[in-house]
């Protein structure tokens, strides 16, 4: 009974990817759908069948696996009806998630549904409980469950086969006397009545599912309450013309004070490892230098290495080889010192959603500062970077989650800005800051680029294809082409005229037209193409420049150490000490969990749900032993409520976990805090909750199923849930570490939960004799460590002596069923 409750189990918990795959494809069925491409049931259907064949290839290696090693009936037919149970319930159970997705839409709402889904088919598929210890008015729920009528399935055909049928009396062969026991004996034919019940539920969430598509409305962006007088402000802004691009005169001042740093690079080249085993060069022999209070712009065509070389003279490039010079105030840039004066702000806007813009800047003031600083002038810094960027009217404004709610892009990118420029750094690096953002918001974010310009940083921007107004903003150019090489460095020039001027002068180049941007110009004209019609390589005709022979003995000039300086170094690695980054990252993961009600809520109402419906299902049962069976479905509510809140937990903490994985890389990159001071405050964070649940879980569940009323064994019955909830919220974080998307995550949490259900100490008792190499799964499996706690604790014994009297009187009564093989092969059962 416990390997094909095992089996389905596994199956059952197999479909939950199935949730993010269907929801991460939804926003394309959407954009589609609203565009008349094709009607929801032509999305559908092929997605239907494409899963038949991996469901039918899943249960066949598992049946393959399992079938003759465990010992079922060898009879090839009944080996192949096993396999089309297992499989025809597998696909219902992927057609019940697919369904389950289409409808709540996202992954929050989707996931404690499934959640709820597997408790309940659980609860009620006649294993944990069987149907006839089920109260009366609950036994509807065992005919709606598919696990149900495949346990129905499957032990018809096991135990009808001819091996079960020496009669234990006169009408009652053995199989049919281990069905009676289980409440399962639905006679022999129940086998197809079972597998056409299956097949039904398949049809039912298909046909949900496509109606979930045709008719749900898509997810729409959240939106804020905005004051009249507000809405009236952004109404008149809407209809001004785009701001001019000019820094405010009150970026000169300087809270803290910092140390100006130019920037050398020479000779500078890139390689990586291609798959092949062959060396690709990206970079090729670039020189140049980055100045204080400079904006400089890396331009080039796609391809050309703009990102590349910033990231390698950031330093964010860890594979590869580098080869060339860079310095930094004229000695050898050290990554270690030299990322806790440099900031990065990256193409991709990467920040926590649930604390506020004000919050933003002062985590990471608080952990990039040095720690000698007080709060009132780091708050200074901060209300001053607020000012530079533009920021202050939005500062008490939520982060929220790019395209669903929260800050606008262009808001967002000015945030990626002073979220770098709060660490008061002398040099920053931003990639392509201007992508995605229209005419006006692109000139909001270069005005407070060249706001930090202003004082006296070291400023250098990726720019593609940027508008005449943002190109005249730069005060320095450096041009790349294909293959990492440099075509022009030096000041563009008032109106462009020094760039134009030497694109002109080359014989051959076309003269840029009247009112022609000349950024746009410069990549037409050096461009692969362009270079083979006029047989150029402007790379080579740079080196050969007046141009190049006066840059580079700056360059040099600039590589010199001033006298005086010293070169860069800090006491220690962080900014603040092991405790202050403890806090720091256990002050913001506080207020993320705090400001996430949807993450919250979902697990307070599980519990909740799981300790109603197993109150109700096994109400008074610890009072009421009577056979065997009544103490085995005791255990089965013990385990019910520490594996299924325990798995939900799980499953929500892996995606609220997995959006801050890329904040946290962000961070770490920046030097703001170690490794164990982030996941530690996580750890940390999950205490209360953990113990709000488990509070509510004993309180609920003690009295409903009527175990024995004590304060000591009501407490290490909580102890026993707490640190339960605890273990599986670790195992969700643990499994985000471990892979590189939460698809994966989920995937490895489905198969985590199947090896815990087969080695909880439930399905298979401790005492069943394995193999050595798996003795030691049932000692380390973590329900089975905390099953066993709560079952001593709430003291079955006093329980079950005060119905029967002693535990030799209950288990040498005739209710109970010894099977034993037989020499010819058969089974046996004797009472």
């Amino acid at each position: 009974m416990g390997s094909l409750f095992t089996a389905l189990f596994r199956l059952l918990a197999d479909g939950l990817p199935e949730l993010t795959l269907t929801i991460s494809r939804l926003g394309v069925f959407c954009k589609h759908k609203d565009l008349y491409f094709y009607p929801a049931w032509a999305y559908a259907i092929p997605s239907i069948i494409l899963k038949i064949p991996l469901s039918v290839l899943d249960s066949f290696i598992w049946t393959l696996l399992t079938y003759y090693v465990i010992g079922y009936s060898p009879e090839v037919k009944r080996f192949f009806l096993h396999f089309l149970i297992l499989s025809t319930f597998h696909l219902s159970c992927v057609s019940m998630f697919r369904a389950i997705a289409a409808i709540f839409r996202t992954i929050v709402a989707s996931t404690i549904t499934g959640a709820i889904s597997i408790l309940v088919l659980s609860l009620f598929g006649g294993f944990i409980i069987p149907k006839s210890s089920m109260p009366a008015w609950l036994g509807w729920g065992f005919w709606l469950s598919p696990l149900s009528y495949a346990e129905i399935g499957l032990t018809a055909n096991e135990f009808f086969s001819p091996r079960w049928s020496k009669l234990i009396s006169s009408n009652t062969t053995a199989g049919e006397q281990m069905l009676d026991i289980r409440g399962l004996n639905f006679g022999r034919h129940s086998y197809w009545t079972a597998f056409g019940a299956l097949v039904g539920f398949v049809l039912f969430f298909n046909a949900l599912y496509v109606l979930a598509l045709t008719y749900q409305n898509n997810p729409q962006r959240s939106r804020a309450m905005v004051s009249h007088g507000k809405y009236s402000q952004r109404i008149e802004e809407d209809f001004k013309p785009c701001p001019e691009i000019t820094s405010r005169a009150k970026t000169g001042k300087v809270i803290l004070p910092f140390k100006p740093l130019t920037v050398t690079f020479q000779n500078v080249q890139y390689y990586i490892e291609t798959p092949q085993g062959k060396t690709r060069q990206l970079l090729s022999d670039i020189t140049g230098a980055l100045k204080p209070g400079v904006l400089t712009s890396l331009m080039g065509v796609s391809g050309a290495g703009k990102t590349t070389l910033l990231d390698v003279l950031s330093g964010r490039k860890t594979r590869g080889i580098i080869k060339g010079e860079i310095k930094v105030g004229g000695y050898p840039k050290v990554q270690e010192t030299f990322a806790r004066v440099s900031g990065y702000c990256e193409q991709f806007d990467i920040h926590s959603p649930n604390i506020t813009v004000e919050e933003s800047l002062k985590y990471s003031a608080w952990l990039r500062l040095p720690y000698n600083i007080d709060s009132k002038t780091k708050n200074e810094l901060v209300k001053e970077v607020l000012e530079t960027v533009e920021l202050e009217d939005i500062k008490d404004s939520m982060v929220g989650l790019p395209g669903i709610s929260g800050l606008s892009t262009e808001q967002r990118k000015r945030l990626t800005i002073a979220v770098e420029l709060v660490a008061n750094p002398s040099i920053i690096f931003m990639d392509e800051p201007t992508t995605g953002l229209d005419a006006r918001a692109a000139a909001i974010v270069m005005r407070a680029v060249k706001n930090v310009a202003e004082t006296g940083r070291t400023v250098v921007c990726t720019i593609h294809q940027p508008s005449i107004d943002i190109f005249e903003t730069f005060d320095e150019l450096i041009l790349m082409k294909n293959g990492g090489q440099l075509v022009y460095y030096g000041p563009p020039g008032q109106h462009s005229s020094k760039v134009i001027e030497y694109f002109e002068s080359i014989p051959g180049v076309p003269k840029i037209q009247k009112n022609c941007n000349p950024a746009t110009w410069m990549l037409e004209i050096t461009c692969k193409s362009a270079e083979d019609k006029l047989g150029n390589d402007f790379a080579q005709l740079y080196k050969d420049s007046t141009l190049y022979k006066q840059n580079k003995m700056v360059v040099e000039q600039l590589s010199y150490v001033s006298p005086g300086s010293e070169a860069l170094s800090f006491p220690s690695r962080f900014s603040q000490t092991i405790w202050g980054q403890l806090k720091a990252c256990l002050w913001k993961q506080h207020y993320s969990y705090w400001r996430n009600p949807s993450h919250n809520i979902t697990r307070i109402v599980f519990i909740l749900l799981d300790s109603m419906l197993c109150g109700l299902l096994f109400w008074q049962k610890a009072k009421d032993i009577n056979n065997q069976q009544d103490l085995i479905s005791i255990f089965g509510s013990m385990y019910t409520l520490v594996i299924f809140p325990g798995m939900n937990n799980c499953g929500a903490v892996i995606n609220f976990v997995a959006a801050e994985r890329n904040v946290f890389y962000r961070e770490k990159f920046a030097r703001m805090y170690s490794s164990w001071a982030y996941s530690f405050s996580q750890v940390l964070v999950e205490v209360p909750y953990s113990l709000l649940q488990s509070v509510l879980c004993t309180i609920i569940v003690y009295p409903m199923i009527g175990y024995h009323m004590s304060v000591y064994k009501m407490f290490w019955s909580l102890y026993s849930i707490f640190c339960s909830l605890l273990i599986f919220n670790y195992c969700g974080m643990l499994m985000v570490a471990l892979t590189p998307n939460v698809h994966m995550a989920v995937t490895l949490r489905s198969s985590f939960f199947s090896m815990l259900n087969l080695f909880a100490g439930f399905v298979i008792p401790k005492q069943v004799r394995l193999p050595l190499s798996l003795t030691p799964l049932l000692h380390t499996a973590k329900f089975q460590s905390m099953s066993w706690k709560l079952w001593s604790y709430i003291d079955l014994f006093a329980s079950i002596t005060n119905k029967l009297g002693t535990m030799s009187d209950l288990f040498n009564s005739k209710c109970i069923v010894v099977c034993r093989k037989s020499q010819n092969g058969g089974y046996g059962c004797t009472t």
